[in-house]
């Protein structure tokens, strides 16, 4: 696919994107002029390329999708830059200022943690993630950003919510801020709900030296014949029987 000629405000305002998923689509676009989700899946390795592809969407950056042969012959996405002349410029800068300075702020405020697995992340492997998704709330909670609706997630929460988020009516539909700050995904230490359904959940995570525990837990369950959440549960609810 040829690579078509873009304004050079727009480039310059691409180029200047610092979140490093939104920027591998960016960045890919400009040099090729789209991106497949087979791309996006098989060289850059994300999971989930529509959710790559939002995050550009977030910045204020217009994007189209065609649908195009795969290669095995199957329909798969195309997604190349719409019409330069809608993007959102606010709200691409505003996103684009999300940094360095804000996390280490969260760092500071926060740990250097999991907010969703609260366990410690090398600094590295930390993303910031807003607590009310962009598609919700807009740039409001950007022009000026407040530490304390942002937190910090590893990738593989991050995804987690992003899939959760993405199939909730009030991120489809409603666009209501308040239904997100009671939600788990927000404020997975006190929350209603997950993503407007009556669910509870606790990520469990072992580390390092509580491998070995798992293990062991992975042993037992295979000797009953059972799940490792649904035998978690039972030892839950068999504690709390002999607890007042």
């Amino acid at each position: 696919m040829s690579v078509p000629k873009l304004p050079a405000g727009f480039v310059k305002l691409c180029k200047a994107v610092t979140a490093k998923r939104a920027k591998t689509v960016i960045m890919h676009i400009l040099r090729h002029g789209s991106v497949t989700s087979e791309v996006l899946r098989d060289k850059y390795k994300y999971d989930h390329p529509p959710r790559a592809v939002q995050d550009v969407k977030d910045l204020g950056i217009p994007i189209k999708k065609v649908s195009t042969p795969g290669k095995q012959g199957r329909p798969i996405a195309r997604y190349s830059f719409g019409d330069p002349a809608k993007t959102r410029m606010d709200q691409l800068l505003g996103r684009s200022a999300l940094g360095k300075q804000l996390k280490q702020k969260l760092i500071l405020t926060q740990g250097a943690r999991c907010a969703i697995y609260m366990q410690p992340f090398p600094e590295r492997d930390l993303q910031i993630d807003h607590r009310v998704p962009f598609q919700v709330a807009g740039d409001s909670q950007t022009r000026k950003p407040n530490p304390k609706n942002f937190m910090l997630v590893c990738a593989s929460a991050n995804r987690a919510k992003s899939w959760s988020c993405e199939h909730c009516v009030n991120w489809l539909e409603l666009k209501k801020p308040d239904i997100c700050r009671s939600c788990y995904w927000a404020f997975p230490d006190n929350y209603t709900h997950i993503a407007m359904r009556q669910i509870r959940r606790a990520d469990i995570m072992w580390t390092e030296k509580e491998v070995e525990v798992y293990e062991k837990l992975k042993q037992r369950t295979l000797q009953l014949q059972k799940n490792i959440p649904g035998y978690v549960k039972e030892i839950v609810e068999e504690h709390l029987k002999t607890k007042p």
